[in-house]
């Protein structure tokens, strides 16, 4: 299937991009207008872009329907000032139902039963319910267009950041395991971030893997092993050899019981070798397949 996004709506186009790139992490913004007015607005075109200076970008877009403009971007016009509050499980219905469009009279504080906290370094309150709160300037506003659904970026440099020690660990460091953090899918989609769906890759840094094209070809097309047992073989530093000490009672069984079919011993050692990837135990799964190799 090809989509032309030049023959295609604009609400297809935002339908068709919303679920394709996701899970999106939401910018909560809380702005001011220059009579005090608050306004509170989440927005899941967001994201980090720079460490130094600390730059996030969220995007309040025009209206598709009617082409108009966000509360939000007509008071960072006005006030070049704003608070994220990120968004957890734990506020995520509250966060949704502020959404809605209130007449601009209308503190969706109140609304959604938040809180207001004032902030230390910028005029809009922060959430106090969240958290984490970056009090942010705004450095720039550049459109993107001037149809609907056209972006309109808000470059905001943080300036100072609120996190709540209950989401620390014994480092004193945020832990992922402890923030709940929420994302935008498509349409009415959400996710959740917890211990139950979270994993690490190993980052290689600045020692270099060897790749997927320096595995023997055996492995590298193996039909068991799938393109993420290969990318965690490849993210070794130096191409692995047969360690003498290496014992492993199923790795003999394996050899022992399939000697006479090397075809069925192979696929044997790659399904073990799989489990063991999928267990973390790279060093392990190495040794196992350099044993299929070198028999």
């Amino acid at each position: 299937m090809v989509l032309d996004f030049t023959k295609i709506s604009t609400t297809e186009k935002q339908q068709w991009l919303n679920h394709a790139i996701a899970p999106r992490p939401i910018c909560f913004a809380s702005t001011i207008d220059k009579e005090g007015h608050v306004n509170l607005s989440p927005f899941s075109f967001f994201n980090l872009f720079s460490s130094q200076p600390p730059i996030v970008i969220f995007s309040p877009a025009r209206r598709v329907r009617d082409n108009t403009t966000k509360h939000t971007l007509q008071n960072v016009l006005e006030v070049p000032e704003c608070v994220i509050n990120i968004v957890d499980y734990a506020m995520v219905q509250q966060t949704s139902l502020s959404s809605c469009e209130f007449p601009k009279s209308v503190d969706e504080f109140i609304k959604a039963g938040f809180t207001k906290e004032a902030a230390t370094m910028v005029k809009p309150p922060m959430v106090k319910e969240a958290k984490i709160k970056l009090e942010c300037k705004i450095n720039e506003v550049k459109s993107l267009g001037d149809e609907g659904g056209a972006g309109q970026l808000v470059i905001a440099e943080v300036l100072c950041m609120h996190v709540d020690e209950s989401i620390l660990g014994d480092d004193g460091k945020i832990d992922q395991r402890k923030l709940h953090l929420v994302a935008r899918l498509g349409g009415d989609w959400y996710c959740k971030v917890d211990e139950t769906n979270l994993f690490k890759v190993n980052k290689p840094n600045t020692q270099l893997g060897i790749g997927v094209d320096a595995l023997p070809e055996g492995i590298r097309n193996s039909p068991i092993l799938t393109g993420n047992h290969l990318g965690l073989l490849g993210n070794v530093h130096d191409v692995p050899v047969i360690n003498p000490a290496f014992s492993d009672d199923r790795l003999k069984n394996i050899i022992q019981y399939y000697s006479i079919s090397p075809t069925e011993m192979e696929k044997e050692l790659h399904v073990y070798a799989a489990e063991l990837l999928n267990a973390g135990k790279v060093s392990e799964a190495w040794q196992i397949l350099l044993s299929g190799e070198n028999i």
